[in-house]
């Protein structure tokens, strides 16, 4: 079972995401904050990390940061959601070494599928497929 690690602020994004991923099979570890995502994501070594951007203390931007700063970090697929989509949002957040980029609202009939095409196609990029 792949272990995802949902950092959202929101309580009831949060119910909605855990609840999908548990029914497609994944094990969902919850953080509310931006800092308790970060101590999460280095505690658990998740095989995935769900991150909002926007959060009450640090916001997702640099939590994604101090993430990618730990030894062993580098490789955990991150996907960023938001809802507060500007221009020029998708491209810094891939470009600060998430995945993937969803904006809000999620649909809970594809999010899983969204996020399977996602690690899918950065495998297939990784192995020269």
């Amino acid at each position: 079972m792949k272990r995802v690690l949902v950092v959202e602020d929101n309580e009831n994004n949060m119910k909605l995401i855990t609840l999908v991923l548990e029914k497609h099979g994944y094990e969902p570890i919850k953080a509310f904050t931006g800092e308790e995502g970060v101590e999460k994501a280095i505690a658990e070594r998740p095989e995935l990390i769900l991150m909002d951007i926007q959060l009450p203390d640090i916001n997702g931007t640099k939590a994604v940061q101090r993430i990618r700063m730990v030894d062993g970090m580098q490789e955990i697929p991150i996907i960023a959601i938001t809802s507060y989509a500007m221009a020029g949002d998708r491209e810094k957040m891939l470009d600060m070494g998430c995945i993937g980029y969803f904006e809000k609202p999620i649909d809970p009939m594809t999010i899983v599928e969204d996020i399977e095409k996602i690690i899918k196609q950065r495998n297939n990029d990784n192995t020269g497929s």
